[in-house]
């Protein structure tokens, strides 16, 4: 879907970068503006105008602007992990969602272990983080997460890359 502005005269940021004259019919108007001429320079350093132009020609038109919000996510992603780009922030972000899927595990445990006692007051008396700390000792649910493991490990799995 092109872009719903209109086009303005002066030159998108891809044919600014390229200094070359920007026409009506300009493959990278609707996708690069004029006022975004950082854009355009990540994605030509990663990929060149050239793969881009194959690129954008091979999407159908409905499709193009997620395609070049892609190619700038990886261009900018590639640009700050040289060796590893978008798939090292995919990794980094489940290496976080295992953590937090992990404590939110021990969190329900611990919430059902303190809802489960005969009094509510024994339980609110105690800090929250306290309860985090392991104060309450080890339970029945302490024991099988240990000796099956579950996954629950305080270890983080390992990188999946070298």
């Amino acid at each position: 879907m092109r872009s719903q502005e209109p086009r303005s005269s002066s030159s998108c940021a891809a044919c600014k970068f390229m200094k070359r004259r920007c026409t009506l019919q300009c493959l990278f108007a609707p996708y690069f503006r004029a006022d975004e001429p950082k854009k355009f320079a990540k994605v030509h350093k990663v990929f060149g105008a050239s793969n881009v132009t194959k690129i954008l020609n091979e999407v159908p038109e409905p499709q193009r602007q997620e395609a070049v919000n892609s190619l700038v996510f990886e261009a900018e992603e590639r640009l700050k992990d040289p060796v590893y780009g978008c798939i090292g922030a995919i990794a980094s972000l489940q290496d976080k969602m295992f953590q937090l899927e992990q404590d939110l595990a021990v969190a329900k445990a611990r919430l059902a272990r303190c809802s489960s006692r005969t009094s509510y007051a024994s339980c609110s008396t105690i800090s929250p983080f306290s309860m985090l700390d392991g104060e309450f000792g080890m339970t029945s649910f302490d024991v099988f997460v240990t000796e099956q493991g579950c996954g629950l490990t305080n270890e983080s799995r390992p990188h999946p890359f070298p």
